[in-house]
């Protein structure tokens, strides 16, 4: 299974799509995750232009819920020899949900170089299981497989900030035997969990946005999240996330501004 089937995602005319929302793609709100939403919107436009996404960032503006259907229309306003520019706007209705602008393409070139460092964590078999807040509630959550590397788990959070603002999660999608730009967007979508192992609070957020930027697609089972949190302040909170292959390769970054959201703890 791929990304796109992941989804459930639907082509329609040449220059729309179809993305029912299931229990499987939202949060524990019943909303669309915003991770699935720039996934669907990376899909849509990398198959109306043929290239792959270089960046692509979404903007968060209502919510769409549990049994709606969106309609995805992809504008494509620059093609050029190397990269194309285009967009996506997310509806329900009239109602505009999202937008989700990016850049495709690849450009002839052999100079590389890579100057951000991984963290040094065990592996993803040597880590233990994350354990989930409201973990009988059905969501996206049940679909991804997470391991905590670098972190504490909900039930452990007291108060105590990290120094650094750092955290990590392996992260995979069982079944989705592909590695794409979609699926990354949809793995990247955890700096909300960072914020409360920053704050050492029950805390998260709601996104305002989501930047993802690939930097090379390679076949790897698991993700790491290497969650690093820059600040907080009057009420918001703004990180990136690191997305590393087991053998090490930088896949990519998505970064984010969220809503800070304290939880209560979930009844027994």
């Amino acid at each position: 299974m791929d990304a796109r089937s992941f989804l459930g995602l639907e082509p329609g005319l040449p220059t729309h799509w179809r993305l029912p929302v299931t229990p499987s793609l939202c949060s524990f709100s019943g909303n669309l995750f915003g991770g699935a939403a720039l996934a669907a919107g990376i899909e849509a436009m990398e198959a109306r232009t043929g290239r792959r996404v270089v960046w692509a960032s979404a903007q968060y503006l209502s919510f769409a819920k549990n049994g709606d259907v969106l309609d995805l229309e992809v504008v494509v306003p620059v093609e050029g020899h190397y990269t194309s520019q285009a967009r996506v706007i997310g509806r329900v209705g009239d109602t505009e949900v999202f937008t989700v602008s990016g850049a495709f393409g690849a450009r002839p070139s052999t100079t590389e170089g890579r100057f951000a460092s991984r963290p040094l964590v065990p592996r993803p078999m040597d880590c233990p299981v994350r354990t989930w807040r409201m973990a009988n509630q059905e969501s996206i959550n049940q679909h991804v497989e997470m391991r905590l590397a670098k972190g504490r788990n909900f039930e452990d959070l007291d108060g105590t900030p990290t120094p650094d603002g750092r955290s990590a999660l392996w992260a995979r999608l069982p079944g989705v035997d592909h590695m794409s730009a979609s699926a990354l967007a949809i793995l990247g979508d955890w700096v909300p969990f960072g914020v409360g192992q920053a704050l050492g609070l029950k805390a998260g957020g709601n996104s305002l946005d989501n930047t993802l930027r690939v930097v090379k697609l390679v076949p790897t089972e698991w993700v790491l999240l290497d969650i690093r949190i820059h600040a907080v302040h009057d009420g918001f909170a703004h990180g990136v996330v690191y997305q590393w292959a087991v053998d090490g390769t930088l896949l990519g970054t998505a970064s984010q501004s969220v809503k800070v959201r304290f939880w209560e703890d979930p009844p027994t």
